[in-house]
């Protein structure tokens, strides 16, 4: 039996960067690659709550609108034989959004689709980062996936 687990969130970020929307990648201490924001949920947080939390954490932005991206990451982990499930969730940020790192991440970066999908690694972040780029930015989010 391979258990499923679901603890933690995750949040692509897109701002207007030179009058284009751009998606947040950073560059992670442990391991090296590049990603987005992604943590645990805490004890009595919903996921909303937790992901609004770990933005702040990991990058001192509050939001301006932030949706369930109707999309849920899944992938196996091997180190403890679970299928994750990472429910995700898109904020939108103030143009030309200032990023301060917490010591999870070592860089950031502000790309457009091909250069977010250049530089992440696996193959579900790029499946993703093509998902919100269709429905968030190509196309006007779902009203009724905004969290208020």
């Amino acid at each position: 039996m391979i258990p499923i687990r679901s603890i933690a969130v995750s949040a692509v970020l897109l701002s207007e960067i030179e009058g284009e929307l751009n998606i947040l990648l950073m560059k992670r201490v442990k391991g090296g690659f590049w990603c987005h924001i992604v943590g645990k949920v805490e004890a009595n947080e919903t996921a909303s709550q937790a992901v609004l939390r770990e933005i702040g954490e990991e990058t001192s932005i509050q939001v301006r609108q932030l949706f369930s991206a109707d999309y849920i990451e899944q992938f196996y982990e091997a180190s403890q034989n679970v299928i994750e499930m990472i429910p995700v969730f898109v904020g939108f940020c103030d143009k030309n959004q200032v990023v301060v790192l917490n010591g999870e991440h070592i860089d950031y970066k502000w790309c457009n689709l091909t250069e977010a999908k250049a530089l992440a690694v696996f193959s579900n972040q790029k499946k993703l980062y093509d998902f919100v780029w269709e429905h968030f930015v190509i196309n006007q989010p779902e009203v009724l996936l905004e969290i208020k």
